[in-house]
């Protein structure tokens, strides 16, 4: 107990207490269909640049790997490495680092462990793709029209699906003026506009 209860590791003791705390935050979160995860993300902005820091955070997996989880693996790697540094200095020198000194060593085992982990994690948890992304996605998908006649100016409903093989339905247009698509019809996309997608005939069949 002597490990635990050293004021030199209190900032392990802290990093310890708030993975018990977001454990239960999370718990409490499904039962009233309230995710503090997912509050996290929709805060959190995009990083899409090409700056020091967007790389950085690119490396840690965030935007990839919910940020609680990667928080998570942060404080499980820094906890553990530092509890672990502890023990060895107090077998190597009679007594434990200082904790300011034994809470900056345990920074980079918290973020390996961020970077190692992270990777697997991505893998396993399923990605939300943002109606932005999915939008332009389905530009050069090939669907089938699935409900009315459509003409330019009157749009009707296609079935299209995406590279993961989900479907979405789409409002399309012809992209020609004297074109009309009948229902059944089978249809390239090839532009958005405003609301609507933009679709030929498919000029190629055997994509379906």
């Amino acid at each position: 107990m002597n490990l635990f209860a050293a004021e030199q590791n209190l900032p392990f003791g802290i990093a310890f207490a708030l993975i018990i705390g977001i454990g239960l935050l999370e718990g409490v979160g499904m039962l009233i269909s309230l995710s503090p995860s997912n509050l996290l993300d929709d805060v959190i902005p995009d990083f899409d640049g090409d700056s020091g820091l967007d790389r950085v955070l690119g490396w840690l997996h965030l935007g990839k790997v919910p940020a609680l989880v990667l928080l998570l693996l942060f404080l499980l790697g820094y906890t553990l490495f530092g509890y672990g540094l502890q023990m060895v200095a107090r077998g190597l020198f009679g007594s434990y680092l200082p904790a300011w000194i034994a809470g900056v060593l345990a920074v980079p085992s918290g973020l390996a462990t961020v970077r190692g982990l992270g990777s697997l994690v991505a893998h396993i948890i399923p990605r939300d793709e943002t109606s932005s992304v999915s939008e332009q996605t389905l530009i050069g998908r090939v669907g089938v029209i699935v409900g009315g006649t459509a003409r330019r100016g009157l749009a009707a409903q296609a079935r299209v699906r995406d590279s993961h093989g989900r479907s979405h339905y789409l409002m399309v247009e012809p992209d020609l003026d004297d074109d009309v698509l009948e229902d059944g019809a089978q249809v390239l996309i090839v532009s958005k506009a405003g609301a609507f997608y933009r679709c030929i005939a498919n000029p190629h069949p055997t994509l379906m």
